[in-house]
């Protein structure tokens, strides 16, 4: 069945949902763990979907937790083999009117802006990235400083999901939210509102003066 979403505004996660970057992602955190002593397979689990900050942070206490980030930034943003942009994404991007949406990641600044430039995504007027919040996903604050920026409320704005934490914090935050079955199985997603194999097919309608009509139908 069809679902018509009136909505202000669509805040994205980035990695899974607008590309695709787990090549880099594994590759880097690998190489992080072997020069750190831990177990490549942990340190990669660990990883998804959650900020590099909090990640090192358990991995490593022992350690300077910023210069523990920037090895593992700098790894990232050197490692740009095999970004993808996600099915869909150019098409519903472009519909969308600027300023309608904003790009709500666990990676940082320097490290979305590095991966979205390279694969020919446009930079959202909107961020919110690991710097701009004390506490990440599965906490509400992401999406809730997201739905701020946009001048909206959360329960305003859509949320598109591929992780279990990330749509817990929409969820938490207030949202409606929409998970793309590109990286987990629909049975860890079943939180969400609804869930689509891609994004190919949600359409967006600009409604003047300050809404976006959303048409999707669900599957999975």
């Amino acid at each position: 069945m069809r679902v018509d979403l009136r909505v202000r505004g669509v805040l994205f996660d980035m990695d899974g949902v607008l590309m695709s970057s787990i090549g880099s992602v594994e590759r880097s955190w690998q190489r992080y763990a072997i020069s750190r002593g831990l177990d490549p397979e942990m340190a990669i689990h660990m990883a998804h979907g959650r900020r590099a900050i909090e990640t090192v942070r358990a991995l490593r206490p022992d350690l300077d937790d910023q210069d523990e980030l920037r090895v593992i930034e700098d790894m990232e943003v050197e490692d740009n083999e095999g970004l993808v942009v996600l099915p869909g994404v150019r098409e519903l991007l472009a519909a969308l009117p600027e300023g309608s949406w904003a790009v709500v990641t666990s990676a940082t600044e320097r490290l979305a802006r590095n991966r979205m430039a390279h694969a020919g995504i446009p930079i959202p007027r909107h961020f919110v990235t690991a710097e701009t919040v004390t506490q990440g996903k599965p906490h509400p604050e992401p999406y809730r400083h997201g739905a701020a920026l946009l001048g909206a409320a959360p329960g305003e704005c859509l949320v598109v999901e591929d992780a279990p934490a990330g749509v817990a914090s929409g969820k938490a935050a207030g949202c409606p939210v929409l998970a793309v079955l590109s990286t987990y199985a629909p049975e860890t997603l079943m939180a969400a509102d609804w869930r689509v194999p891609t994004l190919t097919g949600v359409q967006a309608t600009a409604e003047p003066p300050d809404h976006v009509l959303l048409r999707f139908e669900p599957r999975g």
